[in-house]
């Protein structure tokens, strides 16, 4: 099992300077602690600062060196040579692997503000994807080519929970992520699902990923500390039984689960927002990759 990180991009901050340094200082983190890939996610209309994933990415990779990294893009709401072009140049500025996670996105009003249609977002999302993978591929569609196209075959991970989106992760994509709200045991229904559709559809994925909302402690004790307060004040709205909390040993048991339900990869992201806890969790996480490397 592998072990990657994707940043917070979202802060409420007075000062937005601050916040993009605090996501440079946990890429870096996230390097030395020897993850295994790094991610942003995407999302747009945001009334606080939220740093967009391809400029913000652009900065990062200087911390990364080769390993995989990549962002998402919630196709519907983007121009396909758009994303193309954004894909291009990131895959080309990275020294690793380049993976472009997917998803149709949500949010009525994030639809409206980028003149997108909720409607038609599954649609919309196979169009652009198809038209994606094409120009990154280096042909011409419509006439269009960009350049630089991705310097290896773009890695296409689909995002997404419910039954359209598995079945469309399994028939489209070369991987499937999925989300931080699932609990253990949705998980685990998931992932017999996500394979059962690889099955029917003749398809052997790359990567099998999960997304988890973690806090590493010193020690559980020191772990409940910093993370029950958040969780009571109702996190993100999701059952307490997703997120994983804990020492690095409590935390690597956790993950170890994961792996034996048939997920390749774990995504993570901090549920804190002190960025010295931050830090502190993710230098943690050096012990709990160590711990699982195995699995």
């Amino acid at each position: 099992m592998k072990l990657g990180v994707s940043l917070r991009s979202g802060y409420v901050i007075d000062d937005a300077r601050r916040g993009a340094g605090w996501m440079v200082e946990r890429a870096r983190a996230s390097w030395l602690a020897g993850l295994d890939s790094l991610f942003v996610g995407d999302h747009h209309a945001v009334p606080v600062p939220y740093y967009q994933n391809s400029p913000m990415l652009g900065r990062l990779l200087a911390e990364w060196g080769d390993r995989p990294a990549g962002a998402l893009y919630l196709l519907p709401l983007w121009h396909p040579v758009l994303v193309a072009e954004q894909v291009g140049t990131l895959a080309s500025i990275a020294a690793g692997r380049f993976v472009m996670q997917c998803a149709v996105g949500g949010g009525g009003a994030q639809f409206a503000a980028m003149g997108a249609d909720m409607r038609r977002r599954g649609r919309r999302f196979e169009e652009a994807l198809d038209v994606v993978r094409r120009l990154s591929a280096g042909e011409a569609v419509d006439g269009t080519r960009i350049a630089p196209v991705p310097p290896e075959p773009l890695e296409v991970w689909i995002g997404g929970h419910a039954a359209p989106a598995v079945d469309r992760a399994a028939r489209l994509g070369d991987g499937w992520l999925a989300g931080p709200e699932l609990t253990p045991d949705d998980a685990a229904a998931l992932a017999a699902t996500y394979a059962e559709r690889c099955d029917a559809h003749g398809r052997s994925p790359s990567a099998v990923a999960i997304r988890r909302d973690v806090h590493v402690g010193s020690d559980d004790a020191d772990a409940r500390r910093v993370a029950d307060p958040i969780l009571d004040r109702g996190y993100r709205g999701f059952d307490p039984g997703a997120c994983v909390i804990g020492s690095p040993e409590r935390v690597a048991d956790q993950l170890r689960a994961l792996a034996t339900m048939g997920y390749t990869d774990v995504i993570v992201r901090h549920i804190v927002d002190d960025q010295r806890e931050v830090l502190a969790s993710t230098e943690r996480l050096a012990e709990v990759r160590s711990l699982i490397a195995d699995a």
